[in-house]
């Protein structure tokens, strides 16, 4: 059992009905530092309207996923449930 850190750059879109936002593919990134630069490209890049990065800590193997920790937010994102 190896727990390892996840780090996710989930980038956010426009909706094209509704006006509001919707998730864009999830990017793998190496470190937090990683998540936190590719998003602030794409932000500056006019090619997203928000985003989040998030770690989570999971052992893979044994299916067991901890809760997401929203280390950076940026722009427009989902509000929360």
């Amino acid at each position: 059992m190896a727990i390892a850190e996840r780090v996710i750059f989930q980038p956010y879109v426009e909706a094209k009905r509704g006006g509001g936002v919707k998730p864009g593919l999830p990017v793998a990134c190496r470190s937090p530092e990683d998540g936190q630069r590719r998003a602030e490209k794409a932000m500056a890049g006019g090619m997203i309207v928000g985003g989040h990065v998030v770690r989570i800590m999971a052992d893979e193997d044994a299916g067991d996923y901890g809760e997401p920790e929203f280390l950076h937010v940026y722009g427009r994102v989902p509000e929360a449930a």
